[in-house]
């Protein structure tokens, strides 16, 4: 059996548990939307990682993808907070 995807299933869901205390605007984008989008990071990135030769049992490939998954997280949680900010104060000025 393949355990290498539930390991990033699960860590997606530790990150949503933890994107509210990380960034304080999470009533913004709601709490699924960050889990959401470390799932599909991180499939999507060790999908090209393995695509591109590394092994599952090389380190590399789960150091990327356990580092890159939370900072997309964070950088696209945090912009989509700003937007739906800036799009509700465009709104309440017409």
């Amino acid at each position: 059996m393949d355990y290498t995807f539930a390991v990033i299933v699960f860590y997606a869901a530790l990150l949503g548990m933890v994107a509210p205390y990380i960034y304080a605007r999470s009533e913004e984008y709601g709490s699924l939307l960050p889990p959401a989008i470390a799932l599909a990071v991180g499939s999507v990135l060790w999908s090209v990682l393995t695509w591109l030769g590394l092994s599952y049992t090389d380190g590399y490939i789960w150091v990327i993808v356990m580092v890159v998954m939370p900072v997309v997280m964070v950088i696209v949680a945090s912009r989509l907070a700003h937007a739906r900010i800036r799009a509700r104060e465009e709104k309440l000025r017409s």
